[in-house]
């Protein structure tokens, strides 16, 4: 399991490791660098490598790998433009010096294989300016010149809980995180400009219960069971798909084939009349059943009583945002007893038309809503601003309040249900296109009809989803990846769990 921190739970459990366990402050300082050490050596190709330092507790780090790696034959600069350390850091620095080292305060016009980024530190908020602005453009000039950046924790000049840049920051091509990943190299521009995400055990205590943690491959395998061969179709549940228009009928289609890859016994799709033709013979697998007439949605309760009976409903993929939909949706939430996940224009309609906190407070089904940053803005009432700078607070408050489980669709998916927080990190950019989330929410269905939790659900769709697109971008590249080359790597996932 790997947890995922906020820079305020890890002071905490730095503050517990050191007071409470004992565990001298500069003990793990060492252990820190020489974690730093390590990943330097694999990545230096015996070349120069020059380490950048500031004057806290990260410059420390840095200060430590230096002196082990010229401890270690390298050739190796330390620079730093800072006038005041942290007692720590003063330390490291003297025990660098003593070991025969040299601290620039200036950069040398020399040429490095490698630069280590120990600036700046996680407590770091804010935009930066004077040395530290030019400190990290120099470090940048050296990677654009063919130098690999290693950064400490986080790259300097991110946001260590939401991942945002003000201004410049350093693009590493690794970043080592000491003790637990935190949250920012995951979240907002932190994804890019971290590089690769690596973590060093330090021995740090975390005592924390609400730290978010990734969802990995064995998370996701040992949530599904094995079937039973001595099992039907309607051992595996009645999902229904309410889709499309005669606008979006794409979204119908994506939505319906990936809730039969996910595996549901009975996948009903339910669409305008006017578009149901399209359909036939494009998804021989998929029942049809027609919910109005005409070439958008209009609400009947009569029609929306067919859906009462099903495990799993999605509901809102390419169906407009209207008051007939808001209609639709307020009808599920207030009838229907089973899993009901709500996505795009069943989300937007419902923020457009309706008290949200009134409809949910009345719901009676188990709610799972996958709204992007937008929709989640337009849901929630919160600017996008707000939601981005709060990193993992927004979707978790909400779903606290709502008593409703989120899966919010960025970079990366947050989930969760108010209380536990799931990250999930498969996936890429390829995804950025229409009908990648008519797909998530057709895998959701699926799941959910098979009797996963709306939380279960989310974990293992959003990581399935993610792992059909990297096994599909392999031959597609991100440019040419579709919503339709994931359905049909949906399969290979899924095996990849067995493998």
């Amino acid at each position: 399991m790997t947890k995922i921190l906020t820079c305020e739970q890890m002071r905490d459990a730095d503050e517990y490791t050191i007071k409470g366990r004992g565990v001298p402050s500069q003990t793990l300082m060492e252990r820190a660098g020489k974690a730093l050490a390590a990943q330097a050596e694999k990545m230096s190709g015996n070349g120069r490598i020059l380490c950048v330092c500031g004057g806290g507790n990260n410059g420390g780090d840095g200060f430590i790998c230096a002196r082990l790696l010229r401890c270690g034959g390298y050739e190796i600069d330390a620079v730093c433009m800072a006038n005041r350390f942290s007692a720590d850091c003063q330390i490291a620095k003297d025990n660098y010096v003593a070991a025969g080292g040299k601290v620039w305060t200036e950069f040398p016009q020399k040429e490095y294989s490698l630069v280590i980024d120990c600036l700046l530190g996680t407590g770091f908020h804010g935009a930066l300016g004077g040395i530290y602005a030019d400190a990290i453009h120099r470090i940048n000039d050296y990677k654009k010149g063919g130098a690999k950046v290693l950064s400490a924790d986080i790259p300097s000049g991110v946001n260590g809980d939401n991942g945002s840049v003000e201004g410049v920051a350093v693009k590493a091509d690794a970043t080592v995180c000491l003790g637990e990943i935190k949250a920012g190299v995951y979240l907002g521009d932190g994804i890019d400009y971290s590089g690769e995400k690596l973590r060093a055990d330090i021995g740090i205590a975390v005592l924390e219960k609400e730290y978010a943690t990734i969802i990995e491959r064995e998370d996701v395998a040992n949530l599904l069971p094995k079937r039973n061969r001595n099992t039907h179709k309607g051992s595996y549940g009645k999902a229904a798909i309410v889709a499309g228009s005669m606008q979006y009928t794409g979204a119908a289609y994506l939505s319906a084939a990936a809730c039969l890859r996910a595996g549901a016994g009975y996948t009903t799709l339910f669409l305008p009349k006017s578009i149901l033709p399209y359909y036939v013979l494009r998804l021989p697998e998929v029942l049809l059943q027609s919910v109005c007439e005409g070439e958008k949605f209009t609400f009947f309760e009569q029609d929306m009583e067919k859906l009462l009976s099903y495990d799993s409903i999605a509901y809102g993929m390419g169906m407009g945002c209207t008051e007939e939909v808001a209609k639709g949706a307020r009808y599920l939430l207030e009838n229907y007893e089973g899993k009901l996940i709500l996505d795009a224009d069943g989300i937007n309609a419902l923020a457009a038309y309706e008290n949200v906190a009134k409809v949910f407070k009345s719901k009676r089904c188990d709610v799972l809503i996958t709204p992007h940053v937008k929709e989640f803005s337009r849901l929630s009432g919160e600017r996008v601003e707000s939601i981005l700078q709060g990193g993992m607070y927004a979707p978790t408050a909400f779903a606290k309040e709502n008593n409703v489980t989120v899966a919010l669709k960025n970079a990366v998916t947050l989930i969760t249900d108010g209380e536990r927080v799931f990250v999930n990190v498969t996936g890429n950019a390829g995804q950025a296109k229409g009908g990648s989330g008519d797909v998530l929410s057709g895998v959701l269905a699926g799941l959910c009809a098979q009797g996963f939790s709306t939380l279960d659900s989310a974990r293992i769709g959003g990581y399935i989803v993610g792992k059909a697109a990297d096994i599909a971008v392999k031959k597609q590249g991100e440019y040419a990846l579709i919503a339709s080359d994931v359905i049909e790597k949906l399969g290979e996932a899924f095996l990849s769990l067995r493998n």
